[in-house]
């Protein structure tokens, strides 16, 4: 059977702020054209009927001494669409541009108790390092 979502790479600031009912907040023009003008930086939308319904992004970050490796930074799903296999596949593909720019592994950070993350994160292959701290340096937006 074929999937009835599209996944495509967005090159345009119209195709993210398209998008912009599945994230945090409103996108602002200004970001998004700093978002795909930066480099390393990605987002994989997916599309049903033409509409977008989920994306993940991802950032390429590179060390001297250890070389390539991608951050999966957000990933979210529409709620119709959920449990239909969308989330594992936008990570998959992320998986797969990661491994196409040869990078040597990829990366989540996950709230301990976001059980929906977790069982998509583990279902596309992910394992579990352990616990750690994440300290936030907050300054207000631009």
């Amino acid at each position: 059977m074929e999937s009835p979502y599209e996944i495509r790479r967005a090159t345009t600031t119209a195709e993210l702020t398209a998008a912009q009912h599945l994230y945090d907040g409103p996108a602002r023009e200004e970001w998004a054209a700093r978002f795909l003008a930066a480099p390393g930086h990605l987002m994989l939308i997916a599309y049903a009927a033409g509409a977008p319904v989920g994306f993940v992004s991802g950032i390429e970050m590179l060390h001297p001494d250890k070389g390539g490796e991608m951050c999966l930074y957000q990933l979210a799903v529409a709620g119709e669409h959920r449990r239909r296999g969308v989330g594992r596949a936008l990570v998959d593909a992320l998986a797969a541009v990661a491994r196409d720019r040869g990078c040597y592994d990829m990366w989540v950070g996950v709230d301990t108790d976001n059980d929906p993350a977790l069982a998509t994160y583990r279902s596309a292959g992910a394992r579990d390092d352990g616990p750690f701290s994440m300290l936030t340096w907050r300054w207000s937006r631009a």
